[in-house]
């Protein structure tokens, strides 16, 4: 009864397992394999196997996440596709929206969409917004859609009609009719993706899904293959942008549902550690070998972003997706993320990475440029002899070396040039927790701050503190948490439909009736049958008549309008900082949230059996905390050793496989009954 989850990342596949019935643990770390993700996959659990005596026949559950989607996307490579839509819209694509984040720019070009116009095909039907039918849909003008299609070698074709968000009947006939001409094509039509209106973010996405589906298909063909040869022959999972998880299959029906897999597996776990500490406000960070991802967890339920758009910066619009995605800002301020010097000799880190080969300098695998992680070595954190449970060696002198190279120019010691690298890293992340906090209307100190990854837990307590959150959590295997995770996430299905209408006594019973028909919906979806043990929770999004967008209010059976006008109220407030409570409300898109109940991973209590402080005390090292308090000797704790209801204060360093704690001075740090590490400012220094 062995519940297994693999994540890849950027640089490493990490592996957790768990065996519900002894409670035993199995870890593993490999190098990811671009190429083939899968092999990766395969080598972490041989290194489970060999390590730790995973016994792959028994594994009864396996979930996977990683980067697949996001690659063939980001790196342009997915197959060629093909757009079939209504007359005179062939171009919505790559018009766009006419906003520019760049304003000034005269320069300014929207990005190139998926689909080149000459394969922008268009066919005469047209819907009006109700979904009445006013031109029924002309198959014969598919015959040369076809035959181009055939010409050109189409691998898969979107199909987007004006309006089919309320009646997708004239998509339905289009795709049997292609799906018949062209077999070897994957064919998607948008209704199977989003049921919501705006044409432009709609057009993005079916294209997008269409454009990753046979990738992903041929992904989980090969990576099913690869497992079933090793005796794992249980139920395969991916998990979702969500924060939840779907089979293989319902996977590659809507691959986009993926495009943040890997990350919304550590949101999934933060929100578990936070409901076991009883902490329903949680602040997630997840530092990897490339980037780092951070999330809010309100009310115990990770945040969802309504408008998630991929390849989004500060001057680029990027391409808007209509599917769930848990709202992640990610930067790319890694392990791993190279330090540098810009033509005007100001230092700069990341968003450019070593990633796992060559790696940073320490790793001595022909990296020569300094990072991250060659920076926290430098100063002390890291144990060089004792790096990922002993398994790996790290060179303090490359490290030095590399740094070198950017603390001549600016006239530093080798010291300083590290933690001046380190600061622009702790600046960049301080900015993206403030943009999931501040700028979404919450307080940073009303949550307790879970982070994890490789090189999270060096830098956990300082950025707590810059923060002034509650605590600082550093959670069980932080350097595998995004896998952890997902043995923590539960099956989860996400319904939305666009629907107008004003907030009114008889819209909320017409409301009530159109939630009835998405269960019915979700109860399909998990095949289970109406005595399936399924969580429900209703939003609405609504807007003041005249605004352009809404947000999200939460909804209950057994709300009226006034009482659900109230919460739309405080909602808008808390995003637009004002109401307007004698407005007129008007309804824009309901959603459902569908949750099947199941086993998750368990977080069983410490034996204080061999545990103790001066059992974890392993020695001292120095650390070098900037120059006002130079090189620091600090005690050093093996954490598997530190009993349960211990308080600690610091400085000093907490060492384990995947990750090493640095916890500042005037801060004290507690273990946890289940062992997570809990770290606050000390009374005196919190006032």
């Amino acid at each position: 009864m062995i519940r297994l989850a693999t994540d890849v990342g950027g640089t490493f596949t990490d592996l957790v397992g768990y065996d519900e019935r002894s409670g035993e643990l199995f870890t593993a770390k490999s190098l990811t394999t671009v190429p083939d993700q899968s092999i990766g996959v395969l080598d972490a659990i041989a290194s489970a196997e060999a390590k730790d005596g995973l016994r792959t026949r028994d594994v009864t559950f396996f979930a996977h996440g990683g980067t697949t989607v996001i690659n063939a996307i980001t790196e342009r490579k997915g197959v060629r596709t093909a757009l079939v839509t209504t007359a005179g819209f062939r171009d919505v694509l790559e018009i766009g929206r006419g906003n520019r984040p760049d304003l000034y720019n005269l320069r300014f070009r929207s990005p190139a969409p998926f689909v080149p116009r000459s394969l922008r095909f268009e066919v005469r039907e047209r819907l009006d917004a109700s979904g009445k039918i006013i031109t029924p849909l002309q198959v014969e003008d598919l015959k040369p859609i076809i035959a181009q299609c055939k010409a050109e070698r189409i691998e898969a074709v979107a199909i987007l009609f004006l309006h089919s968000y309320t009646n997708p009947e004239h998509e339905i006939l289009c795709a049997d009719i292609l799906a018949a001409a062209l077999p070897d094509a994957t064919v998607c039509a948008s209704y199977e993706v989003s049921r919501q209106w705006r044409e432009y973010e709609r057009s993005n996405t079916v294209v997008l899904n269409a454009y990753v589906q046979p990738i992903i298909r041929r992904y989980f063909a090969r990576l099913e293959d690869a497992l079933m040869r090793r005796d794992l022959t249980c139920p395969y999972y991916a998990m979702q942008s969500n924060g939840g998880i779907a089979t293989f299959e319902q996977a590659v029906n809507s691959p986009l549902t993926l495009v943040e897999s890997g990350p919304a597996g550590g949101v999934a776990g933060a929100a578990r550690i936070g409901n076991a500490l009883g902490e329903s406000e949680v602040l997630s960070l997840d530092v990897g070998g490339t980037t780092a991802k951070c999330s809010l967890i309100h009310g115990g339920r990770p945040t969802l972003n309504v408008e998630y758009k991929l390849e989004h910066t500060r001057i680029e619009p990027g391409h808007p997706i209509q599917v769930p995605v848990v709202d992640i800002v990610e930067i790319g301020s890694g392990g791993g993320s190279i330090a540098w010097l810009d033509e005007r000799g100001v230092l700069r880190v990341g968003p450019e990475s070593a990633g796992s080969v060559p790696g940073p300098a320490c790793y001595g695998r022909g990296g020569t440029r300094p990072t991250l992680s060659d920076a926290i070595l430098t100063i002390g954190v890291f144990d060089p002899n004792n790096f990922a449970g002993g398994s790996m060696h790290l060179d303090k002198q490359k490290a030095a070396e590399a740094i070198a190279t950017i603390a001549a120019p600016l006239g530093l010691s080798i010291e300083d040039a590290a933690i001046a690298i380190i600061d622009i890293a702790h600046a960049s992340m301080i900015n993206a927790l403030k943009l999931v906090t501040v700028q979404r209307g919450h307080d940073p100190r009303d949550v307790a701050f879970v982070i994890s990854g490789g090189a999270g837990p060096a830098l956990a307590t300082r950025l707590g503190r810059d923060l002034s959150v509650k605590s600082t959590v550093i959670p069980l295997h932080p350097g595998l948490f995004s896998a952890w995770g997902m043995l923590a996430a539960e099956p989860r299905a996400d319904f939305r439909h666009t629907w107008f209408s004003a907030l009114t006594a008889e819209a909320i019973k017409a409301l009530l009736a159109r939630f009835d028909k998405l269960e019915q919906e979700a109860i399909t979806y998990f095949a289970k049958g109406h005595d399936a043990d399924i969580r429900f929770t209703y939003q609405v999004e609504a807007r003041y008549r005249g605004q352009e967008h809404g947000v999200f209010a939460q909804f209950h059976r057994g709300d009226d309008r006034d009482v659900f006008a109230e919460r739309f109220h405080a909602v808008h407030e808390r995003a637009y900082s004002f109401r307007l409570p004698h407005a007129a409300i008007e309804i824009t898109t309901i959603h459902l949230e569908a949750v099947l109940n199941g086993p998750v991973i368990a977080l069983p209590l410490l034996s204080k059996n061999g545990r103790s402080l001066d059992a974890a005390l392993t020695g001292r090292r120095n650390v070098y905390f900037g120059a006002v308090l130079g090189w620091v000797s600090c005690p050093v704790y093996e954490r598997s050793l530190l009993a349960p209801g211990q308080l600690i204060e610091g400085p000093m360093i907490v060492e384990e496989a995947t990750a090493t704690t640095l916890v500042q001075e005037k801060q004290q740090l507690s273990v946890a009954d289940n062992g997570v590490l809990i770290i606050r400012e000390s009374v005196s220094e919190a006032g």
